[in-house]
């Protein structure tokens, strides 16, 4: 069965160039253009892995990693934060509230890629 992975982003170009990075994985791609949608999706399915926009309209990237590691469901979940915040501070804030990685945008391609296998890789060796 395909891995899957949620991406929480509001900006349709970056949805666009994560869709793309991972069909070329070959995962399955599930959306969520806000935290609200990111919540109802997680009440029936568990992603192999979350990647989360910070600077999401509503509930803001944060919040909502800290509810995802307060689920008990998901909280297994690997949670990469994708941010244009990159002063100095914002990665151990994202880290802080439970994300287990950070990479800032503009994305680096090889990068994510990267960080996306071993993070599936770490949890089908854990489960």
């Amino acid at each position: 069965m395909k891995k899957q992975i949620l991406c929480v982003e509001d900006n349709a170009v970056n949805m666009l160039l994560i869709s793309r990075i991972i069909e070329a994985e070959g995962y399955d791609l599930i959306k969520a253009e806000d935290g609200n949608v990111a919540l109802e999706l997680l009440e029936n399915t568990v992603p192999d892995l979350i990647l989360l926009d910070i600077n999401l309209p509503g509930i803001n990237g944060l919040e909502l990693a800290r509810r995802f590691k307060a689920n008990d469901k998901i909280a297994h979940v690997p949670l990469i934060a994708t941010t244009a915040q990159v002063l100095s501070g914002d990665r151990e804030r994202c880290l802080e509230a439970g994300c287990d990685d950070y990479i800032p945008k503009p994305l680096d391609i090889r990068k994510l890629r990267e960080m996306m296998r071993a993070h599936i890789k770490e949890s089908e060796q854990r489960s």
